[in-house]
């Protein structure tokens, strides 16, 4: 494997380590427990809403971590998901 690809699968992989400890915490959390809004670290198809122009909402983000679509995230926790464009954002980001 060339340096890129091993850097790549190691990025991808820290990502999918970071949505899983996020998804797991979600999935503990009470209904009392306040959620927010994360932009830029939702997977094609799998934001929450918000995902631009032509889009209808949940499910229509286009390409992995598009910047204008988010995904509900435990309070606190949005800026420390890493992604290969760099961590969450409690607001729109721009994407390559």
């Amino acid at each position: 494997m060339n340096a890129p690809t091993r850097t790549a699968t190691l990025a991808v992989s820290a990502l999918a380590l970071s949505l899983s400890a996020a998804a797991a915490q979600a999935s503990t959390l009470s209904a009392d427990d306040e959620m927010e809004q994360c932009y830029g670290i939702a997977l094609a198809g799998e934001n929450d809403c918000a995902a631009g122009p032509g889009t209808t909402c949940a499910g229509t983000s286009t390409t992995d971590y598009q910047g204008n679509a988010w995904t509900y995230v435990p309070e606190g926790s949005c800026e420390s998901i890493a992604t290969p464009y760099g961590n969450g954002s409690l607001t729109p980001v721009e994407r390559p």
